[in-house]
């Protein structure tokens, strides 16, 4: 059985067109099919958590309006704890603007809304949920103070803290010496190393450089490659499943709210990473976000 899994981070509503390619600046393409999702890394990432076998709590902010209240009607149906969900009387809820091309390829825009005004002193808040956690998961689509106030709340009270840092943002050596695991996927890992992934040798001087930093695990998602991890236990690649790629949005945040699942329940590392990129392959093969997010029953 898992234990509880604390996620903080955002909550947007997803809308989705499908196009034959992406456009290019200053051009206007028609379109095929449109959908709206409920989205956003947090949500994302604590549904799938909660699919997949976690007892979840999420940390969040909405607007004060129809997509917000639907939001926090969604996660109760998923199962997640909504109690330390807090609502805005001023900025809206969340949006996400996404273009989807025929080889599943996507582009984002996102209007962060509620989430600009998750402070940290809501996670004061949910410090007794904190606390009692097994891990606590967050991204990088909510203020950096907040990012910064879980990391030092965790280091506190000695709870391990996963950091999905998406979408890329520049980190204190600060911040990163309280992360006990960091999983950016090779861009990310870019930005936070300034060195390009291109192989074997490039995964190997990036995980030094952040275990420089005072992170004691590194996952480096690689899509239909898997994973690569360094650890004191383990360090190489972890391969996953060959599938047929419907749509990509979402799969980084299904690797994590699986991992997240799997650990809690007292997985070595390397399975976990192997769990969490089964739930990921699974993921690109249907179109959106927490629409593409398996059950535990799928894998």
């Amino acid at each position: 059985m898992s234990k509880r899994i604390t996620v903080i981070g955002s909550s947007n509503s997803d809308m989705v067109i499908q196009l034959d390619h992406l456009p290019v600046p200053g051009e206007t393409i028609i379109g095929n099919q449109f959908s709206m999702h409920q989205g956003g890394k947090g949500a994302n990432q604590a549904v799938a958590a909660a699919r997949l076998g976690g007892d979840v709590t999420f940390i969040c902010r909405v607007g004060n309006d129809m997509f917000g209240q639907e939001s926090i009607n969604h996660y109760n149906r998923e199962g997640i704890d909504t109690s330390l969900i807090t609502i805005d009387r001023i900025e809206a809820s969340g949006t996400a603007l996404i273009m989807v091309d025929k080889d599943g390829e996507n582009s984002i825009a996102v209007g962060l809304g509620a989430n600009k005004n998750l402070e940290p002193a809501l996670v004061k808040n949910g410090l007794e949920a904190i606390q009692s956690s097994s891990y606590v998961l967050t991204q990088l689509e909510t203020p950096i103070e907040t990012i910064e106030e879980i990391g030092k709340t965790c280091r506190t009270h000695n709870v391990p803290f996963i950091l999905n840092p998406a979408p890329a943002r520049e980190l204190s050596d600060e911040l990163l010496s309280q992360v006990d695991i960091i999983t950016p996927n090779a861009i990310e890992t870019y930005h936070l190393t300034g060195i390009e992934i291109d192989g074997e040798r490039s995964l190997q001087d990036a995980s030094s450089k952040l275990h420089g930093h005072g992170v004691a695990t590194i996952i480096i998602t690689l899509g239909d490659q898997g994973a690569y991890l360094s650890s004191d236990d383990f360090s190489g690649y972890i391969a996953t499943n060959k599938v047929d790629v419907v749509d990509t949005t979402a799969a980084g945040d299904t690797f994590n709210g699986a991992l997240v699942v799997a650990l809690s329940e007292g997985l070595t590392l390397a399975d976990a990473v192997a769990f969490a990129n089964r739930a990921a392959a699974y993921s690109v093969q249907r179109l959106g976000a927490q629409s593409s997010i398996p059950y535990r029953k799928d894998l």
